[in-house]
């Protein structure tokens, strides 16, 4: 079965900055991402193409990533690996709906899970469920990983929500009770479920004793209840995962997963071609005409929770100037991004929800690129023309470090458009290019977004279910 999963973003995720950096995103084109299906070699209908393997599927992904633990990361990538493996009170189904994983329900008011006045949260566990190791699952884990949480000594990816909890009981060994002193409705995203970049459960009676679990080894390897468990990290060239044969729900039907880490989109192409790759999930619209052409791989698109956005470090001075970020986006032409560049996959908008989320604003429309009106909004805000072009107020010039990632060269495309949109108006910028996990590691391991250590940086974002922005503006 050949499987291509096709997206105009680049393949990497951010949902929760452990440092409240000023952000504010701009140029939104929310993404249309596909799921897949099959065009057999065998014909219509059959689902073996030569090049597969029997119970095992092979999985293409953009560059390396920087932990395999939830708890310490947030690019998309590990957080495919992550949903397969570890252990979630809460999972999300294919249209973005909670449902009970570890927990034996969602809680709410109306079943006695959350309290009248919203600051009690219980929560009740699965018995009989073991983690991979074999050993029991219980009300002990959750509490442990929680602590471990708001231990201001872990790199979290973020506290959002956890903060709130002042207290936790365990009545017996599968009961939660989370007291908040502040009612939290985006709880079901936050505490421990699939729906964002959020820590898993992580296994007590493998941690109780860890000195420094930013530092555990545990994080190369983590112990999971998933349907599959972690075999192997080759740094550089794969993550191995084999079916979980303790998984409560019954061992997968997929013996084996492979993700092969892979540094560049053309090579990812290659392999599809070769017959060395199985699945390209949320692939680059810029090869979608190229992907079409492969035989015994079928592309689908729908609308994703993604978008693509470039971010402004609003504690650069120049960057706090309304007019200056209003100019860049007039002068931004989006449209010819994504139909010359994306092959018309997109949505053009200027906000970040998409049609396919509930929250999504129909009101909020689209800013054509306009030039004249960003030169002009420039002028009346002081910014002049050198001899070079490039405008500049009380000494200071309108040229910023722009941050992207390696190894997408439709990705380099984008950003040389972006450059020439913006020397129509006098602003330039220095391309700094990282590779996809230095661009969203942890701020402790100098995480290139999470430090702030851009005036500008172009990539793409997942949101979670919930609707809740609060955690990017």
């Amino acid at each position: 079965m050949g499987l291509l999963d096709l997206n105009a973003g680049h393949n990497l995720k951010g949902e929760r900055p452990v440092k409240k950096l000023a952000l504010l995103a701009v140029c939104a084109i929310l993404v249309g991402c596909t799921k897949v299906g099959t065009t057999a070699a065998g014909g219509e209908g059959s689902r073996h193409n030569a090049f597969t393997k029997p119970h095992d599927l092979r999985v293409a992904v953009l560059g390396d990533v920087a932990t395999l633990n939830p708890l310490l990361g947030s690019d998309l990538q590990m957080n495919w690996m992550a949903q397969l493996v570890m252990a979630y009170l809460f999972r999300y189904d294919h249209d973005n709906k909670p449902y009970p994983e570890l927990a034996t329900e969602i809680p709410t008011p109306e079943n006695g899970g959350v309290s009248a006045d919203g600051k009690t949260i219980t929560v009740h566990l699965r018995k009989g469920v073991k983690w991979s190791d074999g050993a029991p699952f219980s009300a002990d884990d959750v509490i442990f990983s929680t602590r471990v949480v708001l231990d201001p000594k872990t790199n979290v990816t973020g506290r959002d929500g956890w903060n709130y909890i002042t207290k936790m009981d365990e009545p017996d060994k599968y009961t939660v009770v989370y007291h908040l002193n502040k009612p939290y409705s985006p709880f079901v995203v936050t505490f421990f479920s699939t729906g964002g970049a959020n820590p898993a459960i992580m296994p007590k009676h493998l941690l109780a004793q860890t000195k420094d679990i930013n530092h555990d080894p545990y994080n190369a390897l983590p112990v999971g209840i998933g349907p599959f468990k972690f075999i192997a990290w080759k740094r550089g060239d794969r993550v191995e995962l084999e079916a979980n044969p303790t998984y409560w729900r019954g061992a997968p039907k997929l013996e084996k997963i492979t993700f092969l880490i892979i540094p560049n989109r053309d090579t990812i192409l290659t392999a599809l071609q070769t017959g060395d790759a199985d699945l390209w999930p949320i692939a680059a619209s810029a090869y979608i005409t190229r992907l079409k052409t492969l035989p015994g791989f079928t592309v689908l698109r729908q609308p994703s929770f993604s978008f693509n956005h470039v971010d402004f470090n609003l504690t650069h001075p120049v960057l706090k100037d309304p007019a200056v970020r209003r100019a860049l986006l007039l002068a931004y032409d989006r449209r010819t991004q994504r139909d010359k560049i994306g092959h018309g996959v997109g949505i053009l908008s200027d906000q970040v929800e998409s049609p396919a989320n509930p929250f999504h604003d129909s009101a909020i429309g689209f800013t054509p690129q306009n030039v004249a009106a960003a030169n002009a909004l420039l002028d009346r805000a002081g910014w002049r023309r050198g001899k070079d072009g490039i405008r500049a107020k009380n000494g200071i010039r309108l040229v910023f470090d722009l941050v992207s990632n390696t190894g997408s060269p439709d990705t380099d495309s984008r950003v040389e458009l972006l450059r020439a949109s913006w020397q129509q108006i006098g602003v330039s910028f220095v391309r700094k290019n990282v590779a996809p996990s230095l661009l969203l590691d942890s701020y402790a391991n100098g995480g290139i977004i999470q430090t702030g250590k851009f005036d500008l940086v172009f990539f793409a974002w997942f949101l979670g279910a919930n609707g809740d922005l609060s955690n990017l503006y």
